[in-house]
């Protein structure tokens, strides 16, 4: 479950998502999904998750 408050961890991203670390850093990579540094840490906002799966949902559909 996505909470607004929340800064994900990658591998909270990939039990989440169900995806591995590889695919994972490939969307972080290409820009599909975003991400900011808290220190040394990379961390997925819960906006920038919901906005990830929107945009799998739309590219489904367009399928």
């Amino acid at each position: 479950m996505i909470n607004d408050t929340e800064l994900y961890r990658v591998t909270d991203v990939m039990r989440l998502l169900k995806m591995s670390r590889t695919v994972i850093y490939e969307q972080l990579r290409s820009g599909r999904l975003r991400s900011v540094y808290q220190g040394r840490a990379r961390r997925i906002t819960s906006a920038a998750l919901r906005d990830y799966i929107a945009l799998l949902e739309r590219e489904s559909e367009a399928a």
